[in-house]
Order: structure tokens, then sequence, then C-alpha cells
């Protein structure tokens, strides 16, 4: 196991990487803690979770919302837990996202870490402290910034992932490539899916890679008022479409990358854009796609990240660079219309 510290807003954040599930207990008292896991990790992982005082949810982005915070909070309030408690995350993105909201705010805070079991939340969903819940279609709506004691990447629960669940988690990790890592990408383009899925050290190495890029995105910009925005490439459209379509996350942004790419290409004059819908494509993922147009739109409208008429839109000046650009919904309506 490999520890690595770092500071968010002066508090420490302890990552265990190429660690152990059983290591969990030397890292917090089992006596005080309350994992949140969901039905699919808890039935392929049941003996990991023996003695452990466990909160088993159903699966599903579906289940990201209020009812089940309250489900959790009263759960939580059976089961004794006070502000001595952690709450540990351990499973995917959803998850992730709904610990670390209700450790926000039970009882005005308590301790909490994670346990990603998902590639998406390994490389993405369970780094940088964004925590929160969807609103309907909204994604994301209601939520916090708050980090995490520890993260514990143990990269032996990627076995038990489906084909789909790799493919998800392989959008994000093309993501971090595209805005800020060219040279990620070309390993990418050398190696393949299939061969990840196969060679664990090569994964782990990966997930590291991928880990490192987004917190120092996050260390530079915790609180997104600058770089950190570059993260939601591929997420604009991609949130609009996830919720309304029943995407997976990775679907969702893999098209949304796609027409980001379209975007920068007519705005800014990318020359990338064919480079990276076959990466997509060569990793199972979909990039053109027919949607109601009118419809994302007004979802882009109240978005978090609209200003009055336009939104803060992220593209690719080149591959390994991303850049912020505001840009009109007339243009963007016009652009979708057009492609």
């Amino acid at each position: 196991m490999k520890k690595k510290v770092f500071h968010f807003s002066g508090k420490p954040v302890n990552y265990y990487f190429d660690a152990s599930f059983d290591a969990l207990k030397n890292i917090v008292p089992i006596a005080s803690s309350v994992i949140i896991t969901d039905e699919n990790v808890f039935e392929a992982h049941k003996k990991k979770f023996k003695g452990w005082a466990t909160i088993v949810l159903k699966p599903g982005e579906q289940y990201k919302v209020q009812q089940t915070v309250d489900v959790v909070i009263d759960r939580l309030i059976e089961l004794g837990a006070d502000r001595q408690s952690t709450l540990i995350g351990v499973g995917g993105g959803v998850i992730t996202d709904i610990t670390g909201y209700v450790a926000s705010i039970y009882m005005r805070g308590i301790a909490v870490g994670f346990v990603p079991t998902s590639l998406l939340a390994m490389v993405d969903a369970s780094i940088g402290g964004k925590n929160g819940i969807d609103v309907g279609v909204y994604k994301n709506m209601v939520g916090i910034i708050r980090q995490p004691s520890f993260l514990l990447f143990d990269t032996s629960f990627l076995k038990s992932l489906p084909l789909s669940e790799w493919q998800n988690g392989f959008a994000e990790i093309i993501k971090h490539g595209a805005i800020k890592d060219a040279t990620l990408i070309k390993q990418l383009q050398s190696n393949s899916l299939a061969k990840y899925k196969k060679d664990f050290a090569l994964t782990a190495k990966l997930v590291e890679r991928n880990v490192m890029i987004k917190t120092k995105v996050v260390l530079a910009d915790e609180f997104e008022k600058a770089d950190r925005k570059l993260l939601n490439f591929g997420h604009t459209l991609g949130h609009a479409l996830e919720n309304t379509y029943e995407l997976s996350h990775g679907q969702a942004i893999s098209i949304g990358m796609t027409y980001a790419a379209v975007i920068a290409e007519q705005l800014i004059q990318f020359k990338g854009r064919d480079t990276l819908v076959a990466l997509l494509e060569k990793y199972g993922l979909p990039t053109y796609a027919s949607f109601n147009i009118a419809k994302a739109i007004s979802i882009l409208q109240k978005d978090k990240k609209k200003t009055k008429d336009a939104v803060h839109y992220i593209l690719l000046e080149k591959i390994g660079k991303g850049v912020i650009q505001t840009i009109p919904f007339v243009t963007l309506e016009k652009i979708f219309k057009g492609i």
C-alpha cells in the first residue's frame, strides 16, 4: 500500500493506492464507522463487509435523490451514529455522492471516507469533494464541496465489474487526457480496454495517473472558480442527456465530448475531432446521437454553469488543452441543428 497526503483548504486527505479493503480497519475504527454501499457491491463482496455496520441501498442514478438521503439519515439515527462516527462510501459514484452529502449534513457534519469500487468512481467521482444529489432531470442540483478524510483504492473491486462499467470509467479517463494530458491519449490509443481488463498492474497505474490529474486540478482550484471548470468537458450537454434518456454517465459524457469537439471545431478551429471520436469508439463509447435539441437547451438554461443567455462551455484548443468559452444558447442551438 502506498500513501500520499494532499491538503485541501488546510485539511489533509489521505490517498491509499494499491491498497486492500482489509486495510480499512487500520484507517478507521470499526466500532464507530458505518459503511454505505449498494446491493450490487454488497452481493459481489459480502465477505468484505463482515463485522462492519452497513447500510445497503438500491443501485442506480435514479436513487441519488433526497428520498434516499432521508432513508440513510433515519438508519444512522437507528444505529446510534454520532459526531464521532465516520461514514464510508463503498461503491460507485452514486454511493460516494450520497455518502459525502449525508456526512456533510448529518449532525452538521461528520467524518467521511471513500472506497471507490467502479473505474468511474476511482478516477473521477470520489475525488475532489463534490457531493450531491439530483433533482428530477437536473444532475447534482443540490450539493456541497467537502473533502473526505481518506480515499482507499483497491483495484480488485474492478474484477466484478461488467464491461459497461469499464466503458463508463474510460469516458472520464479520455476526458482527463483530452483536457490535460496528450501523452495519456497516446497511451490509450496504443492499448485497449481488453488489455486493461486483463492487466491489473497496468490498470492500477492508469488509475493513479488519472487520480493525480484530477487532484492537481482540484488543488489549484478547489471551489471551481477557474481551471476546475475544465473537468466539466463533455458534462454540459452530457448531464442534460443523462437523466432524460436514462444513459449511463460515461455514455452521456462521451456524447457530450463529441459535440463539444464539434463546437470547438466550428468556434475555435480545433483540429482533433476525428482523433477524439475514434478513441471514444475504440473504448466502446457512443459518439454522435440524435436528441431533442429544444429539450436539451431548456435543461442547459437551468445549468449551474449558465449566465443569463449563455453558458460556460468547455472546449478543446488542442488534444491535451481544454479552454473555457462562454457560448450563447442561440449559438449552441444553431450548431446542434447543423450537425
